[in-house]
């Protein structure tokens, strides 16, 4: 495969939630008939609508086997809370020193490891202190912390009580196919990630360091059934000087990938983390104009930030302006695909992306350049109202209200054959 179809592939699965993705809303949306061709390619996007049911967090809807692996996994985030060995010590520790504080690139799964018996065999530290020279707290004051392990909030010990703590479980348990030990060690992993990171508090900070990231990626509006929605726009990048202004060496790579995922932190606190709540999110990537090889370097990083930390995150992904080779690759693919990964992704050529996204999210949510009824710049611009839908027929005259800044406004309106 050569090494533009590499960069397809891997914008396949940018910003995956993990190794196995999900999809979102379960619901069938139907598709105007405008002709026997139209219907011939929406076939595949039907058939795509209708075969997928987003996984449930419901204990009840487990398999016996699932409800076994969580069980096993509450155990064992248990006992290694109980004895301390929780907590990981040296991954990023000061936040850049280390490739996982910036992505986890290029790191494989740290196993957890016990405690060492006091020993003084290199004769250059003592066993009673850290790497930074200072003592370390006693075993109460460890275990004070370790009982109050969180992740995005939610406590990790399922002695908490917490009914959000079985949907993270399980998230990190979906990521790695229920495989017990894999999921403890990915989420060992991703608590000590998100100390060095700092990513608890990431979202009060000001990291916008160019107007332009505006419409990079941004949160906006939710879909139908209540994901909250995030687009990606990378096509501004084919400016060259833009591109080496943001992505010109390491430690603006840096800083991208870190504002990155605090746009994806804001749009976590948007989930509920419950069963039967909205427990994950939509994403719409535009493909159009994207420089593929140029942003193979941050492709990379933030698939790899966003796989190691942060698993079934997203239930559906739609791409727009998709170009043909795109869609030819996928065609390619397609049959080497499960069903439940197929029926994650929504393919949309150009001139098919507003139809696209109103299948799945309502025009007054929609923003403006995407052929929706939302200026997402614009905050002052009032409450949601919900859009109407009707035909009109062929010489039928009807009258539209609509409603101005300053007036009302009337129009009058011919339906055509």
């Amino acid at each position: 495969m050569d090494a533009q179809n590499e960069e397809v592939v891997k914008f396949f699965n940018v910003e995956e939630e993990g190794e196995n993705g999900h999809g979102a809303n379960g619901k069938k949306r139907s598709v105007e008939k405008k002709g026997d061709s139209s219907v011939k390619r929406s076939s595949w996007f039907e058939s795509t609508l209708s075969s997928f049911k987003e996984d449930s967090y419901f204990i009840s809807d487990l398999k016996e086997s699932e409800k076994k692996a969580l069980q096993d996994l509450k155990l064992r985030i248990e006992a290694a809370i109980k004895s301390n060995e929780f907590l990981l010590e040296g991954i990023g520790a000061n936040g850049d020193h280390n490739a996982a504080a910036v992505g986890n690139t290029g790191v494989k799964d740290h196993k957890p490891t016990k405690p060492h018996p006091d020993q003084n065999g290199s004769g250059n530290e003592k066993s009673d202190q850290n790497v930074s020279g200072n003592e370390k707290p006693s075993a109460e004051v460890l275990q004070s912390c370790n009982d109050n392990v969180t992740i995005w909030g939610i406590p990790l010990l399922h002695t908490k009580n917490d009914e959000r703590t079985d949907v993270i479980l399980l998230k990190f348990l979906r990521a790695r196919d229920f495989r017990v030990n894999d999921a403890f060690i990915m989420l060992q992993n991703s608590v000590a990630w998100r100390k060095a990171f700092g990513a608890d508090s990431i979202v009060e900070e000001d990291l916008k360091f160019d107007e332009n990231l505006n419409s990079v990626a941004f949160m906006h509006c939710y879909d139908k059934v209540g994901h909250p929605v995030c687009y990606n726009a990378y096509g501004i990048f084919r400016d060259k000087e833009l591109y080496q202004k943001i992505f010109g060496d390491d430690e603006k790579l840096k800083k991208f990938l870190r504002w990155r995922a605090q746009i994806l932190e804001k749009g976590i606190k948007l989930l509920d983390f419950k069963p039967g709540g909205v427990n994950a999110m939509i994403q719409i990537t535009d493909l159009k104009n994207m420089p593929k090889r140029e942003l193979r370097a941050a492709s990379n990083q933030i698939l790899a930030l966003f796989q190691d930390n942060y698993p079934e995150m997203v239930a559906r992904k739609v791409f727009i302006n998709v170009p043909w080779y795109f869609s030819a690759l996928y065609s390619m693919l397609s049959p080497f695909l499960t069903q439940r990964t197929k029926s994650k992704f929504v393919i949309a050529r150009e001139g098919k992306v507003t139809e696209t996204l109103y299948k799945f999210i309502s025009p007054e949510n929609v923003p403006i350049q995407y052929g929706g009824l939302s200026r997402t710049k614009d905050v002052d611009f009032g409450p949601h109202k919900p859009a109407v839908e009707f035909s009109i027929r062929a010489g039928e005259k009807i009258n539209l209200e609509i409603e101005g800044v300053e007036v009302m406004r009337e129009q009058q309106f011919y339906g055509t054959s």
